[in-house]
């Protein structure tokens, strides 16, 4: 059959199944989810009307600066993507194509999904209110904390809730705010003893915290060098373990700014 045909038309042929197979690859659903910077949001603050922390039972203070917890939204569990999808995906800085099962339990529907992350939400609440608490050395049967953020799922707002009900009970510990009067964000995990764990996409929660005017990005330290990949212009990573080092860090850099930039002899501002 080839013999008949010159050169240029066997190529052309030869080339009509994988035309063929791009078509169909390019609108076939594929098991990938696309990734982008979501929401950031301010705990010190308000979210729809409501303050995200509400203290009582113990004297309070007021704060400036801002410490924000950062998302990343990505395509539904049910969602079609498709090869186009996956190819810009690939050759964007602001996307990430994870595998599907990376970003949501296998065999679940989206309802199951949904309320997983809420289950997550509320225990990350929950360990964030016992670690700050326990640091402080405050007794929880004395105070009482409740944690507000709406349409947000998941566990990767823990160090930041506990930053953020430190700042409003002890702020720096001399009378100052913890965040220096910053834009500080970041993201991690974390335990009721405080221990800050990795959360993943870092690389495009740092686009929505330059995005939304943050300056300084507390990361789990196991994740510098993806936080590192696409980091704003400008901003400063500061790498965390637990929460007592995070408030630490903070400390240090209020200190570093007051002596003009100077890291303290004791007390160096770490980074990645």
């Amino acid at each position: 059959m080839f013999s008949r045909l010159t050169r240029p038309g066997a190529l052309a042929l030869c080339a009509v199944p994988i035309v063929a197979l791009f078509a169909v690859v390019g609108v076939a659903p594929l098991p990938y989810a696309v990734a982008q910077p979501g929401m950031t949001a301010n705990v010190l603050g308000a979210n729809q009307g409501r303050q995200i922390i509400t203290i009582s039972g113990t004297p309070t203070r007021k704060t400036t600066g801002q410490l924000r917890m950062t998302t990343i939204e990505a395509t539904g569990p049910s969602t079609k993507v498709d090869f186009g999808d996956v190819v810009t995906g690939w050759f964007r800085t602001d996307r990430a194509v994870l595998p599907r099962e990376a970003v949501y339990p296998s065999g679940k529907s989206d309802k199951e999904i949904r309320q997983h992350n809420v289950h997550d939400m509320v225990q990350s609440q929950d360990s964030a209110t016992s670690a700050a608490l326990g640091y402080l050395g405050k007794n929880p049967r004395n105070v009482d904390v409740s944690l507000h953020l709406s349409d947000v799922g998941g566990p990767s707002a823990g160090l930041l809730f506990a930053l953020g009900i430190v700042d409003k009970l002890d702020g720096d510990g001399t009378g100052g705010d913890l965040t220096g009067g910053r834009n500080v964000a970041g993201t991690g995990t974390i335990t009721a003893d405080g221990e800050v764990g990795a959360v993943g996409g870092v690389a495009l929660k740092t686009q929505a915290a330059g995005r939304d005017g943050a300056t300084v990005f507390l990361v789990p330290k196991a994740e510098c060098s993806d936080a590192k990949s696409e980091l704003p212009k400008g901003m400063r990573l500061i790498p965390v373990t637990t929460l007592k080092g995070a408030v630490a860090a903070l400390k240090a850099l209020g200190k570093q700014s007051e002596q003009g930039g100077k890291d303290e002899q004791d007390g160096k501002v770490p980074a990645c």
